[in-house]
């Protein structure tokens, strides 16, 4: 199972966010665990400084921008590959 954390205050991109890897996980039938993350201290931890902050399974994989959908499959479909070797 993917886990994904959006970090983030609440602002649109944030938002939009969350909702993009929604759609990601449903469209391509990945079994995630979606999980938006407010609390600026443990948005620090992961060292995110601008938000919005990505993280699958852990790792950062993105900050500061809104990825594309396309791009977003893509790193949600590595993820899965990764997490099953």
């Amino acid at each position: 199972m993917l886990n994904i954390k959006v970090l983030g205050s609440g602002c649109t991109n944030c938002l939009n966010l969350e909702k993009l890897c929604r759609e990601v996980t449903s469209e391509n039938r990945i079994d995630a665990v979606i999980e938006k993350v407010t609390d600026l201290r443990e948005i620090m931890g992961y060292g995110i400084m601008s938000t919005p902050g990505l993280v699958m399974n852990g790792k950062v994989v993105s900050s500061g921008k809104l990825p594309t959908k396309a791009t977003l499959t893509h790193w949600m479909m590595d993820a899965v590959a990764q997490e099953n070797n």
